[in-house]
């Protein structure tokens, strides 16, 4: 059997680069990201000193994480 080669298909899921100037973050993305990882930091630490309210509990230490989350994802979007 004889196969034949056959011109290569172009990829259709190709998507251009997006232009620099459009994937500029705005000024304040930088301190933004920078107080919500500081403010869940905090927030696990003084809910482990019972310093908070009706602290320790797993609601503020629920509340921290997720505020780092939040942060950590904004920080890999950021440009």
């Amino acid at each position: 059997m004889h196969v034949r080669e056959s011109a290569p298909v172009p990829n259709a899921r190709y998507t251009p680069p997006i232009p620099k100037k459009v994937r500029k973050s705005p000024p304040w993305m930088g301190p933004a990201i920078i107080a919500v990882l500081a403010l869940g930091v905090l927030m696990i630490i003084l809910n482990y000193t019972g310093i908070l309210p009706a602290s320790p509990t797993n609601w503020y230490l629920l509340g921290g994480i997720g505020l780092f989350f939040v942060g950590a994802i904004a920080a890999t979007r950021y440009h």
